[in-house]
């Protein structure tokens, strides 16, 4: 009788953690978005796509153990507003640099550029970070279970790093694609900003989702121009 019991428990207890891990994943894939293309436009400073690569790789591998040390001091980070303050300082310098910066042939900003690769990998490392400020408490909300929030933010940084890898290719693809991926930075920037002056003034998820989807269906609206290399008319001799 007791081993049917333990079954019953057992089969209900791994059904809701498969639907939780299953809206952790949701969750982690949705809020990756803006995420994602500031990390890809994070990496297009290095101007070499081999490098590109590399700072994401490398980037996220230290990316995710502070994810992972957030997620175990979630608790004990939420205490105190600077965390959240210095996140929201950090991402509205990020947007603040990219729009001030000097336009290039393309009339176009751009973000940092990099000389090295050991320079673009703290920076991704900490962008992600303040991202995770908003989106780890998110997810904390969600379940209380640790086990189930490593497993969400895992899976989290892989497809995290698979839709940065499309940025970097759309980002040379579509014009706007660049300065609307900083505007969703900005909102993200701005809703940890309020969440620390008053809870009550945070936007819901819903209404960042939709703003966010909007700002990068701007983004796709254009592509940019490849002027083909004119071909030189060939030369016929001419008959004596």
């Amino acid at each position: 009788m007791l081993d049917r019991i333990f079954d019953y428990l057992n089969f209900h207890f791994s059904v809701e953690a498969s639907i939780v891990l299953l809206i952790l994943i949701f969750l982690e894939a949705v809020l990756s978005a803006d995420n994602a293309i500031a990390l890809a436009a994070i990496a297009q400073g290095l101007e070499d796509k081999k490098l590109e690569r590399q700072a994401l790789n490398f980037g996220l591998v230290v990316a995710y153990v502070l994810r992972i040390s957030l997620i175990l001091t979630a608790t004990w980070v939420q205490k105190f507003w600077q965390f959240e303050f210095l996140g929201a300082a950090y991402l509205l310098w990020l947007v603040f640099q990219h729009f001030t910066s000097q336009e290039t042939e393309d009339d176009h900003h751009h973000g940092p550029r990099f000389n090295s690769l050991w320079q673009a990998i703290p920076v991704i490392a900490f962008t992600d970070l303040a991202f995770s400020l908003d989106s780890v408490t998110t997810a904390i909300a969600v379940s209380q279970e640790r086990w189930l929030v490593l497993t969400g933010a895992t899976i989290g940084i892989i497809t995290l790093r698979f839709m940065a890898g499309l940025f970097i290719r759309w980002l040379d693809e579509f014009e706007n694609l660049e300065d609307a991926g900083y505007v969703t930075v900005a909102l993200v920037g701005l809703r940890l900003l309020l969440k620390v002056v008053n809870d009550a003034l945070v936007p819901p998820e819903w209404f960042m989702i939709t703003a966010i989807g909007l700002i990068l269906a701007w983004g796709f609206t254009k592509r940019s121009v490849i002027e083909l290399p004119q071909e030189e008319p060939e030369k016929t001799e001419v008959s004596k």
